[in-house]
C-alpha cells in the first residue's frame, strides 16, 4: 500500500483539474501541464480534491504513489514553479544565455551550446547557472544534461555541480 497515494490531494484555488481520455491536465494562472496516464490507477477529482487508487492489474500498487507524486508535482508547478540551481568551479569557465541557448565555456577548445526547452527558463549571474520552471521532470533533466557537459573532478573539484553538491575530494599524488 502506497503511503502518499493514500493521501487526497488538495487542490488550491485558482487551479483546474482534468482528467479525460488517459490525460491529466493541470492548469494554472500562466501554465498549463499535461501528463498522460495509464487507467491502472483510478482518478477521481471532486469538491477540490483528487483521490487515487490502485485497479486490479499488478502494476497498479506500483504506479499508484508515483501519480500520486506527479499529480503534486503538477500542482506544485503551475502554482509556485520549480528551481534548480547549478555552480561552475574552475579558471575560465563561465557561462552565457544567449537566445533561447545557454552557452558552456568549460575548458573544451569549443563552445558547447544546449538549447533551453520551451517552459524553462535560465538566468547566469557570475558563476551560478538559475533554471526555473513549471514541470519537474523536465527541469530536473535539463539541469542533468547540463550537468553532465563538465562533471565536478574529484582532485581540484572543477566543473559543473549543483548548489550544496558535495564532492569527495581525492588526495591526488604525495610527493616523497
Amino acid at each position: 500500500m502506497s503511503r502518499l497515494g493514500k493521501i487526497p490531494v488538495v487542490i488550491p484555488s485558482g487551479v483546474e483539474v482534468t482528467f479525460q481520455g488517459g490525460i491529466l491536465t493541470v492548469k494554472g494562472q500562466k501554465v498549463t501541464l499535461a501528463r498522460p496516464m495509464k487507467n491502472d490507477v483510478n482518478i477521481l477529482i471532486e469538491n477540490g480534491t483528487i483521490t487515487l487508487s490502485p485497479g486490479d492489474t499488478p502494476a497498479a500498487k506500483a504506479l499508484w504513489g508515483t501519480y500520486a507524486a506527479h499529480t503534486r508535482n503538477m500542482i506544485k508547478g503551475v502554482t509556485e514553479g520549480f528551481t534548480k540551481i547549478l555552480e561552475i568551479e574552475g579558471v575560465g569557465y563561465r557561462a552565457a544565455v544567449e537566445g533561447n541557448t545557454i552557452v558552456l565555456n568549460v575548458g573544451f577548445s569549443h563552445q558547447v551550446k544546449l538549447e533551453i526547452p520551451e517552459g524553462l527558463s535560465a538566468e547566469v549571474v557570475k558563476s551560478v547557472i538559475t533554471l526555473t520552471g513549471a514541470d519537474r521532470d523536465a527541469l530536473g533533466q535539463f539541469a542533468a544534461n547540463v550537468r553532465k557537459v563538465k562533471k565536478p573532478e574529484p582532485y581540484k573539484g572543477k566543473g559543473i555541480r549543483y548548489q550544496g553538491e558535495y564532492i569527495i575530494r581525492k588526495q591526488g599524488k604525495k610527493a616523497v
